[in-house]
């Protein structure tokens, strides 16, 4: 089993990866979240997860952390779920979104990833509440609670990233310097942290 793999970046698109390591040339799927974290870069290390498809053909999957592979792999085992479906939910919510998705029960944001309805959003929710509140996933160096958006500027967290979006900003990095921005400046208005997002952006 590839646990990682690191090595120059030969080509990066939003969904695939292409590392070079002594010689051979590694194609993975990976995440808008992901593909932020690497774009850029020469090189780079990527976690893996291999899946083999029933037409036996192999499926490596990149992830710029272990943190995001772990919620791949809780993603997948819930029913319905494939390799693309969770790695679409990647590319729309940041880690700690997600997990906040799930622990405050919020459907609304999943079903409105691509391809998610209702009832595999609460299925999601059903399935791996009580995993993430079990498990010792972090991100960053922190568990999930201490990353979650605060109830207090929540509205302006999805008001400000909804703006971001809508000028063409990727969800993912676009929630990312929010919530950064809102943890240095949690009184910020909307207005003040669109503006400071799009200096980051």
């Amino acid at each position: 089993m590839i646990d990682y793999i690191k090595g120059e970046i030969a080509e990066l698109q939003p969904a695939t990866a292409v590392l070079e390591c002594y010689g051979i040339g590694y194609a993975l799927s990976i995440s808008l979240n992901t593909y932020s974290a690497i774009q850029g870069k020469k090189e780079c290390k990527l976690y893996v997860y291999e899946a083999v498809r029933q037409d036996a053909a192999q499926v490596l999957y990149g992830f710029c952390t272990k943190q995001e592979r772990e919620l791949f792999l809780l993603l997948i085992s819930v029913s319905g779920i494939g390799g693309n479906t969770a790695r679409t939910i990647l590319s729309a919510l940041s880690p700690a979104e997600l997990v906040n998705c799930i622990s405050t029960e919020n459907t609304s944001i999943l079903k409105g990833v691509k391809g998610l309805g209702l009832k595999t959003a609460q299925r999601i929710i059903v399935d791996l509440k009580d995993k993430i509140k079990n498990d010792s996933i972090a991100v960053g160096g922190s568990d999930f609670s201490t990353v979650s958006v605060p109830s207090s500027n929540k509205q302006v967290h999805d008001e400000a990233v909804s703006a971001l979006t809508m000028l063409g900003f990727a969800i993912a990095p676009s929630q990312k310097v929010v919530y950064s921005i809102l943890k240095a400046q949690p009184n910020a208005t909307v207005e003040q942290v669109i503006k400071l997002a799009l200096k980051q952006l």
